[in-house]
């Protein structure tokens, strides 16, 4: 399961992309510290893409079909606390086979931008102890081609922790397979209004990476 990311990309980057989409793009906490990052681990803080809620109090983002979209940019963190027998471990991957997903005042959908993500597997050298890194990144010229890549994921007010979000898992797709047995949702960008706006049921937007998608390098 993905427990690191990576993200490089700008701010000014996102807004370009946000621009031709035409779909505008706000801060309502201010313009994020975009400093890169070459490791995110679960707990910390990154951005988050959602649509912006609507400015009557207590009302979810994406209010109704057809109505024009802003998308807000917030800073949040990676995981929520579950307690139970869980013992208060961190929820940071999320099943999606079975579930459907929409927006409220109180949680939603959001796609988390990076530069790529990392997966571990044992190792692939003699004498090596650790376990080997793979960085995942957008193949050129692939369905999912472009200077980084969104995952979609879920956003919710936690009373402990406040806002917070976790990634969203399928099966594998072929460039992830071989790795390992789950793969985070990768939404192309054809599909990044539709997925944060809610309107488009979550399992029509939801599928394993095509073939050809990622190229996968060894750190």
């Amino acid at each position: 399961m993905c427990n690191e990311a990576a993200r490089r990309i700008s701010l000014g980057q996102i807004r370009e992309d946000w621009s031709q989409l035409k779909i505008p793009l706000v801060f309502p906490e201010g313009a994020p510290n975009m400093a890169p990052l070459d490791s995110i681990r679960i707990t910390d803080p990154t951005v988050i893409i959602r649509a912006a809620a609507s400015d009557a109090p207590g009302t979810a983002p994406g209010t109704a079909p057809g109505t024009a979209l802003t998308a807000e940019l917030v800073t949040r963190r990676w995981s929520w606390p579950i307690g139970g027998a869980a013992g208060n471990k961190p929820l940071y991957n999320f099943r999606s086979e079975g579930r459907r997903f929409a927006n409220s005042a109180s949680g939603g959908r959001c796609l988390i931008p990076v530069d790529g993500f990392y997966e571990f597997t044992a190792p692939t050298e003699p004498g090596q102890k650790r376990k080997t890194k793979w960085l995942f990144t957008p193949a050129p010229g692939g369905p999912l081609a472009g200077d980084y890549l969104c995952i979609a994921g879920l956003w919710r007010t936690h009373p402990d922790v406040g806002e917070a979000f976790t990634m969203l898992t399928c099966d594998p797709g072929p460039d992830v397979a071989p790795y390992h047995s789950r793969q985070v949702v990768l939404m192309p960008r054809s599909a990044w209004a539709d997925w944060i706006a809610g309107h488009v049921p979550s399992g029509d937007l939801i599928a394993p990476a095509a073939p050809g998608s990622l190229v996968v390098t060894p750190v």
